[in-house]
């Protein structure tokens, strides 16, 4: 569990710490990679909660669920057709979900570990 969380929290940091301002042309494809990083995140959390966390699975996911989401949204605005909108919503749903089974682990690890003791 410890990758995706050091990551995370490295990335957040690193983010608050430099200085760089992404030009508005671009801010919609920064916006659906680092969606997609989240969701790939969130879903490396979960998989170390259920002891399956696997790091090769979890930086191909990781660069390639932000490569596909920008992607999309490079075609879709070259089609005139809004893609970003599926990104956010199938990214969006994951993050959701993966949070919620998430919360739920952690709640009933705690309430199991408290009734024991």
């Amino acid at each position: 569990m410890m990758f995706p969380v050091i990551g995370l929290l490295l990335g957040a940091v690193g983010g608050l710490l430099i200085n760089y301002h992404v030009p508005q042309s671009y801010s919609v494809y920064t916006a659906m990679a680092i969606l997609a990083a989240f969701d790939s995140v969130f879903g490396a959390i979960l998989a170390s909660m259920h002891n399956n966390f696997k790091l090769s699975i979890f930086v191909t996911g990781f660069f390639g669920n932000a490569f596909i989401a920008v992607v999309l949204t490079v075609i879709g605005n070259s089609l005139g057709v809004d893609f970003s909108l599926a990104a956010i919503i199938v990214f969006g749903t994951r993050l959701f979900n993966n949070f919620a089974t998430m919360r739920r682990i952690f709640i009933n690890k705690h309430t199991n570990k408290n009734e024991n003791q």
